[in-house]
């Protein structure tokens, strides 16, 4: 029972760092990602030829893509721990972490300088797709290598 709990601390701490960065003003947040991404463009700019803003919009919208991705996959983690069969984790995993992203949106409605953003929600769903799409085919390729091991003695 203690560690069906403890699965869950993984997604719940995740879910508090994805509401902390959505909660600060978008002075803050555009300021934290503005310099992140201005010293990527200086290293790069001599070797691709990319416009600050185009660099900086993709760097956004990748940090949602990659951080539901990672909720989605410490949610299957979580389920999957407390016996819930595969198929069905991940898909309560993908609903989870799609409720989570269109819950994010909403709350940043109420921040200042902040929007909620349907394509966003779209770019979340996309990220914990994919990675739920990885973990299973991963682990159907798992499953059949261990069944041949098996046969195989």
């Amino acid at each position: 029972m203690k560690k069906q709990l403890l699965a869950w601390l993984w997604p719940v701490l995740w879910m508090i760092l994805i509401f902390t960065l959505s909660h600060q003003p978008a002075g803050v947040s555009g300021g934290i990602s503005s310099e992140i991404v201005r010293q990527v463009f200086e290293a790069i700019v001599r070797f691709v030829p990319v416009e600050f803003e185009t660099l900086h919009t993709l760097f956004r919208k990748s940090a949602h893509f990659f951080a539901y991705l990672v909720l989605a996959l410490l949610f299957v983690r979580a389920l999957l721990k407390n016996g819930i069969a595969l198929g069905r984790a991940v898909l309560w995993a993908f609903a989870l972490s799609a409720l989570y992203a269109a819950s994010d949106e909403f709350h940043q409605l109420f921040i200042p300088g902040r929007s909620g953003e349907i394509r966003d929600v779209l770019i979340d769903s996309a990220g914990a797709a994919t990675g739920l799409l990885c973990y299973w085919l991963f682990a159907k390729v798992k499953w059949q290598h261990d069944k041949k091991a098996e046969t195989s003695w």
